[in-house]
């Protein structure tokens, strides 16, 4: 079969989950909804963590930019997903099925490395609390946000400049949600073996070091929890613990078994329901997980209101 992607003109079809369910229609509805709640609580949570001046510790810097990833990734991919569907159209562009994957894989990375950060700091906070304002001071914690960025910018645009550098037969459906590479790569026309070994490699290697470090983290955080005196602050501990292994768990899930496992042992309906899990479910779920049970958060929230919404409503 020829390459037809010899220029930037040609295009891509995206069929994803809603052009294989038996219900679309709800499916479409559920996402919207999902985005919609993804939109308005990230939103939220970052317009309280900037404005309410108690909120502006390590802890909910880093939380910001976590709102900030998941803000930007299910906008990466949700927006579109829906009104392809609505005006029954489902095609991409070279160049924007090239610059969906850079997004998608700069913001996934970006939040992969975040988490490890976000175990360091409660590891920091609970283990380490009398030297934590030194080791989580302003310029460690923005050290930390830009290595996220940057490394995961530089990783994602090496792997969409490789993939996108492979001549693709005739055949223009990406069976995906989303312009991914084990999908793209499924279209290629040339011996993608090796690559495929790479990526597998590479994900591993990006994956499985922050995860081993969290893990580390609140194994070393749990002893010493254990061995606190106060049941209240043992409580409180936990509990801030618990929200943060929350999404872990869901982040680190999806991506392991998209990246991770191999591609033996997933079928393209798998990865249509692991996508929509992590493009636009957890995006939705982080800030209630963070910001519902969070006694500060909910402060700050009131706050806020009260600050900024209270007096307009008086003088009406």
């Amino acid at each position: 079969m020829e390459p037809w992607n010899s220029t930037l003109g040609s295009g891509f079809i995206l069929v994803g989950i809603l052009n294989d369910s038996g219900f679309p229609e709800l499916l479409c509805a559920t996402f919207t909804a999902l985005y919609m709640l993804a939109l308005t609580s990230n939103s939220l949570l970052l317009l309280v963590i900037t404005l309410d001046a108690r909120l502006h510790v390590p802890m909910y810097l880093l939380l910001g930019q976590l709102s900030l990833m998941d803000l930007l990734f299910t906008s990466v991919v949700t927006p579109k997903t829906i009104v392809d569907f609505l005006r029954g159209e489902n095609t991409i562009s070279f160049g924007g099925c090239a610059f969906q994957m850079f997004l998608a894989l700069t913001l996934g990375g970006a939040e992969d490395l975040l988490l490890a950060f976000m175990a360091y700091d409660r590891y920091v906070a609970i283990c380490h609390p009398l030297n934590y304002m030194v080791l989580m001071r302003p310029k460690i914690c923005w050290l930390m946000v830009a290595t996220s960025w940057i490394l995961a910018c530089l990783s994602a645009l090496v792997y969409t400049l490789y993939t996108m550098h492979y001549p693709f037969c005739k055949s223009r459906k990406i069976s995906h949600l989303l312009c991914e590479i084990p999908p793209l790569l499924k279209l290629a026309c040339a011996d993608t073996s090796r690559y495929e070994l790479l990526v597998y490699v590479m994900g591993v290697t990006f994956l499985l070091p922050p995860l081993a470090a969290i893990l580390a983290s609140y194994t070393l955080i749990l002893f010493t929890v254990l061995r606190m005196p106060s049941n209240e602050g043992r409580q409180k501990a936990l509990f801030t613990c618990s929200s943060h292994l929350t999404v872990v768990g869901m982040f680190y899930g999806a991506a392991t078994f998209m990246y991770v496992l191999p591609s033996s042992l997933h079928s393209t309906k798998q990865d249509n329901i692991i996508s929509v899990f992590y493009t636009i479910v957890t995006p939705s779920l982080n800030p209630l997980i963070y910001s519902l049970r969070n006694k500060e958060v909910m402060g700050a929230l009131r706050r806020v209101l009260e600050k900024y919404m209270l007096p307009t409503q008086g003088s009406v």
